[in-house]
This record gives C-alpha cells, structure tokens and sequence, in this order.
C-alpha cells in the first residue's frame, strides 16, 4: 500500500459556526471518527490515523471549544459534542459502515451519540482509556476531580508561553509527554493547541468548555452509565499508567471487573508499557487500536 496522504482541514456546519475537522479521504472505504480527550485536538491521532487511511476514509474533529473549533460557543457537555458528532456523521458518513473511536473524554462522547442521537449511524465502537467511569474521590466537588484528572494539562491554560520553544520545555517536563516532545508527530499537535495572544502563545481551548465537560464526564449519570447502554459490542483498550505516568492509570483489571463492561458486552485488553497519552503515539498503541477498528468495522 502507498503512504497515505497528509490530511486535509475541512469545516463542517454546526450549531454556532463550524467545526474543524482533519480527513483523511477514501470516498469508497468505510469511516473511521477519532474523538480527542478534553483539552486535546485533532492531531493528537497523528500517528493513529494513517494507520488507518486507506483502509478508511478517516475524520479527526477539533471538538467544541477546543483548537480550529475554539470559536463554537457553548452550551458546552458531553451531550452537545454528541450532538456535534452525529450531524459530522450525518455530513460525511450517511449509509457508510462508521467506527467511533474516543480517547479519554472523547469515549464518553462516543459513548453518548451511540446509545442516543447517532445510534442508528454507528456500526463499531472502539475506546481508548476512556468511555468507562473514571476513579474519583469521595466527596469531591466536580472541579476538584477535574483538577485532580488533568494536572498540567488544566493548569496550562493559564499560562501565557514567549514562544514555541517554551511550549515544548513546559511538556518536556511533563513525565507523560515530556519523552514525545522530538516526535514530529507529536510536537505538531502540541503546536495545533496555542494561538497568538498578548505578544506571546496561549492554549485555544475554551477553559469554561474543559470545566462543563470535565464536570459533565465525571458527574453526569447518563453519561457515566451510557456503557450500560450499547447497542453494539465494544472493545475498551486501556493504558497501564495515568496522565502522569504513573500506576495504576484510570482502568486496571480489578476495576473493569467492577465496572462489569465484559456484561455490558465490552471486551477490555490492556495495552502494554502505554500511559494515558502514549497509547496513541507508541507502536503498540497504534498497532492496537488500528486492529480494533478493523474488527469493529466488519
């Protein structure tokens, strides 16, 4: 097989403006949709989409509030980015065989429009440590959780970067991120993230729309439960190690038990020496979320 193409940007009309949205086209091939996490973009799936294209025709939104869709307003929640999801599919995939495929907060999205409003749209489904409730603590408020949940990732929207080379020190030292910085793959979507603002770089996500989606993924109960609620089979691949790289990450054996996703007709399978961001980035990652969206897809 030749090597796939670079992307195309396109915009696709939603309520409030346009959503951007990275394709890789293969007219006649079915569709493969990558959902981001919640302070992430279009080309975290760098690595994961042309292993894919081809085979799919492949579309990675920027989601609501986050990017080149920064400027869709709100109301934000994981419903709304459902909603958002199934007029994409409704655009690019009517009568195509589609896999959903969300990382962290985007398999809670997935999870959404597939038990509700694209339910009759979606043929497989496949989540990348996410989708399945997450650990918090007892007691905690939803922005206390959020905080909790992100670390760098929430405070970094704060803060005001000189230049891209500052940006790539403030993830070097992250111990998730901080080994990806050199990969190309992986510093360009760091760069997709910050905008020019008051002479220097700030991230583009709406930091409201992280704190309703945040508080949405972790509090809302049709959103927590939408696992129980599939209408195909699913298969959740999850990282060894958290946000921070370390372990346990959000899933381990004992808690999928209690979650009961194996009932809920969701096969789990642990993706070795990966944390919460490089199950997308490493070689195995990649390997096995592009085997998972083709035995979804059949």
């Amino acid at each position: 097989m030749s090597e796939p193409s670079a992307p195309e940007e396109i915009t696709v009309r939603m309520h409030g403006g346009d959503l951007a949205v990275l394709r890789w086209p293969a007219p006649d091939a079915p569709l493969a949709v990558l959902l981001h996490g919640i302070t992430s973009n279009a080309l975290t799936w760098g690595h994961v989409a042309p292993a894919l294209a081809g085979e799919f025709e492949v579309l990675a939104p920027d989601l609501r509030g986050r990017a080149g869709s920064a400027g869709l307003p709100g109301p934000y929640g994981i419903e709304r980015h459902a909603e958002d999801v199934a007029a994409l599919l409704r655009t690019a995939g009517e009568g195509r065989r589609t896999v959903l495929v969300g990382h962290s907060m985007g398999g809670f999205v997935a999870t959404m429009a597939t038990t509700g409003i694209a339910r009759d749209l979606v043929h497989g489904l496949v989540l990348v440590d996410g989708g399945a409730q997450f650990p918090a603590p007892a007691g905690a408020d939803a922005d206390t959780m959020t905080a909790a949940l992100l670390g760098p990732w929430l405070e970094r929207l704060e803060l005001t970067f000189p230049d891209l080379a500052a940006v790539r020190a403030f993830w070097a030292a992250d111990p998730a991120v901080g080994p990806w910085v050199d990969d190309p793959v992986v510093a360009a979507f760091l760069e997709r993230d910050v905008v020019p603002v008051d002479g220097g770089l700030r991230s583009a996500c709406v930091a409201e729309a992280v704190r309703l989606d945040g508080a949405d993924m972790l509090t809302n109960e049709r959103v927590v439960e939408a696992t129980s609620n599939l209408p195909i089979p699913a298969t959740l691949l999850w990282a060894e190690r958290g946000t921070q790289d370390q372990t346990p990450g959000f899933y381990d054996e004992a808690r999928l038990e209690r979650l009961g996703l194996t009932r809920a007709g969701i096969a789990t399978r642990r993706v070795p020496d990966t944390n919460h961001e490089s199950i997308l980035w490493a070689r195995q990652g990649v390997a096995e979320i592009a085997a998972a969206v083709r035995a979804s897809s059949g």
